[in-house]
């Protein structure tokens, strides 16, 4: 019995120090755009959030050129290169 006892002890020792091994559930330092690696349910969550912020950061760069083209073709009296901006920007600007 007491030999099963100290297995017992040393596994749990042995369990309590893997909680000390594990990774940072994301690099807090990096920006979401040069972030690659995620761990944990934190990460997870953040990796969702992350996610979201560059899907949005990338529709409002759509938005922004295509407001750009748009005054372009306003200006030189194209109304088809309008018509097509006017429609990204239904699709992208929020």
């Amino acid at each position: 019995m007491r030999h099963c006892l100290i297995n017992v002890a040393g596994l749990l020792t042995l369990l309590s120090g893997c909680g000390v091994t594990q990774p940072e559930p994301f690099d807090a330092a990096k920006s979401p755009e040069e972030r690659r690696e995620y761990n944990g349910l934190k990460g997870l969550v953040q990796q969702q959030k992350d996610q979201n912020y560059l899907m949005a950061a990338a529709l409002q760069q759509q938005c922004d050129a295509a407001r750009v083209d748009l005054a372009v073709a306003q200006s030189t009296g194209d109304a088809t290169a309008a018509a097509a901006q006017r429609k990204i920007m239904a699709n992208t600007c929020l």
